[in-house]
């Protein structure tokens, strides 16, 4: 059979040859920081299993006891990685190998952040960032490192606490790093430096901003948009959302009505308007204007029946899907007109992927519900087998690369088969 097979494809001229390899290219991809290649929670790759068995697709490996923690894992260039703690003491990246799950190192950068927080969550939260061969990972106490990928060893570190003043909200920071060209930008929070960007290579400043208004850092990332010509970064801080020049820091605007207690869905981007939504506040929408030699968010819409969890949002063919509590929703992105809602077990994080929407709810259950405005239609779902007691919420956002759906809770990683 291979060797029928190596005739048939010697026998094919370069360009078809080409074809077929540019095809396999296009539709399977990495996963390299928080909510994929974009940053939105939307995967390119196609040709994915259209339903599941009832007992879920097949499973591939799973690993057990790799430390507690909340956060995402980010898959590049045939290896997984992920932060971790080992009670509260020790927080560390690990980086495993994709094909079989094993750990191949764990590196410490710090110790858990807040741990005497109420109510009480203390554990690694944050999703590293891999850029070519180094990553970025933002340690719950404020360490901010920079590793190298294959070995683990620390190229530079710093802690945002001590060298800018570093303010974190109740429950520490939960923040994934932005790489941008050669910065590589978090949110200290609290006056001396808002957000700061820095170099990637050595981790010098580049600029610190100034918004102290918008108080400690939240549990959202930064994200990049561009309005009225200029590139911004968008964070949704302690006290609201905010702008920034992305070449200097520059504050260029705020919106505070999304302001909740506890700021942890990121900003979603569609154009020049911008989504947010906080705990026990609600969501809206702002449309970024300009004004004279500034810019203003006009706000759009709000309201306190949208979507507002920590699992997030992704906007797809101008609606926004995503939670309120345990009621998953499709909204009109720029009315916020809900087209329905559903009562699902658990709020859910969420991603896209060939028509169709991967949730990880909070009660560990994995769903995938179809991406239609039309009505809310489940597909599949299934609960992962041996899942750690004791652990509390599933809140691990999930990831899909090159075929294959990865689901964290605490120490436990699943890897399934979905091409």
């Amino acid at each position: 059979m291979f060797a029928s097979l190596r005739r048939m494809l010697f026998g094919l001229p370069l360009t078809a040859l080409a074809m077929i390899a540019s095809a396999s290219l296009a539709t399977a991809e990495d996963w390299p920081q928080w909510r994929g290649p974009h940053r939105n929670g939307i995967s390119s790759e196609t040709g994915l299993l259209k339903k599941w068995p009832a007992e879920g697709p097949k499973l591939v490996w799973q690993v057990d006891k790799l430390g507690d923690g909340y956060g995402a894992v980010s898959v590049s260039q045939g290896m997984i990685f992920l932060v971790v703690n080992e009670g509260l003491e020790n927080e560390l990246v690990k980086a495993l190998d994709q094909t079989t799950g094993e750990v191949v190192w764990g590196t410490r950068i710090g110790k858990v952040g807040n741990p005497d927080q109420r109510p009480s969550y203390p554990a690694a939260r944050s999703t590293p960032t891999v850029d070519g061969d180094l990553l970025y990972a933002f340690g719950s106490n404020g360490d901010l490192a920079c590793l190298e990928t294959k070995s683990g060893e620390v190229v530079w570190q710093k802690s945002v606490r001590e060298d800018f003043g570093g303010e974190p909200g109740v429950w520490a920071y939960s923040e994934s790093p932005l790489i941008d060209g050669d910065k590589v930008i978090v949110t200290p929070g609290g006056e001396e430096a808002g957000i700061v960007a820095l170099n990637k290579k050595t981790g010098e400043t580049i600029w610190k901003s100034n918004v102290k208004e918008m108080g400690a850092a939240a549990y959202a990332s930064i994200v990049t948009l561009n309005a009225d010509g200029k590139k911004q970064y968008v964070v949704f801080m302690g006290n609201g959302l905010v702008g920034v020049n992305a070449e200097n820091g520059e504050l260029l605007w705020s919106y505070t009505n999304t302001k909740g207690t506890a700021n942890m869905l990121t900003p979603v981007i569609g154009g020049d308007v911008v989504y947010s939504g906080g705990g026990r506040r609600g969501g809206g929408a702002v449309k970024l204007v300009a004004k004279d030699a500034g810019i203003d968010a006009e706000e759009l819409y709000f309201s306190a029946k949208l979507p507002t969890a920590i699992g997030g949002g992704v906007k797809i063919d101008g609606n926004l899907y995503g939670c309120s509590n345990s009621t998953l929703m499709c909204i009109d992105f720029t009315s916020g007109e809900i087209k329905w809602q559903e009562r699902i077990s658990a709020a859910a994080s969420i991603l896209f992927a060939d028509g169709r929407l991967y949730l990880h709810t909070e009660d560990g259950k994995v769903m995938m519900v179809a991406a239609s405005p039309e009505g809310f239609q489940e597909i599949s779902s299934f609960s992962p087998p041996g899942q750690p007691e004791g652990t509390g919420k599933s809140w691990a956002y999930p990831a899909l690369a090159d075929g294959k759906l990865y689901i964290r809770q605490h120490g436990t990683l699943w890897c399934y088969e979905v091409k």
